[in-house]
């Protein structure tokens, strides 16, 4: 990047990623708590997780969320036809959120709340470290989630557009979503997919692109551990 000394703030590549991680997991805690709605992309496995967690309390929002990914990494690597190092490192990546996730509603609570407005100020709250933390997490050269990597792995290796790869991924995990909630609990629950991911899905991928317009005016995003980052991620 170019003017990398004007940037106040040096060498964030490793900080982006352990900020964006933390971030993003409070903002889909808040998001749940709210009782609008998650975004597109977690919301299958908050849909299995609302079911299976009062069942078999293992499966935590948290814990879904990994396993739900893992799941994502091995159909990708189906369809691309091909594994790197990425891929498990992907993983170690959605391990890692989803105990923080799990580590946010143990402080927070997974309670939903009854007030509009407590409603309003949690969904928005979230929304915004969501989509500060994706903008964070996709200027590290650390492993995203499999949600983020697999849309990127497909337009890399079928040579397909982004854009377009990421609207037939959202679109896929609310169907998924949609499909799973109505044969687990036979309804429609607003509290797992209402007004709010359908909001998220039209505001998430504008507001990431503006934090990281701001954020590449502000950060040098290179490693704070170049030899690190150059031997294992060839960065």
């Amino acid at each position: 990047m170019s003017n990398l000394g004007n940037r106040p703030v040096r060498r964030f590549g490793e900080a982006a990623y352990i900020l964006g991680t933390v971030l993003c997991a409070l903002g889909v805690c808040l998001s749940a708590k709210s009782g609008l709605g998650v975004s597109t992309v977690v919301a299958p496995a908050y849909v299995l997780s609302s079911f299976l967690e009062p069942i078999v309390p293992f499966f935590t929002f948290g814990n879904t969320e990994y396993i739900v990914q893992g799941i994502i990494l091995i159909l990708l690597a189906v369809f691309v036809r091909r594994v790197t190092l990425s891929y498990p490192l992907s993983f170690v990546t959605a391990i890692i959120y989803g105990v923080t996730l799990d580590l946010w509603r143990y402080v927070f609570g997974t309670e939903t709340v009854d007030a509009l407005y407590l409603k309003i100020i949690l969904m928005v709250t979230g929304a915004l470290l969501t989509e500060i933390a994706i903008a964070l997490i996709l200027r590290s050269y650390l492993p995203q989630q499999a949600y983020d990597f697999s849309v990127k792995e497909i337009s890399v290796v079928k040579k397909y557009g982004m854009n377009k790869v990421k609207w037939i991924y959202d679109v896929s995990s609310l169907a998924v979503a949609i499909v799973l909630m109505l044969i687990l609990f036979g309804r429609f629950d607003f509290s797992l997919i209402g007004p709010g991911t359908l909001v998220l899905a039209a505001v998430n991928a504008p507001m990431i692109g503006l934090f990281g317009k701001i954020f590449d005016r502000l950060i040098d995003f290179s490693p704070l551990f170049p030899r690190f980052a150059s031997k294992v991620f060839k960065v």
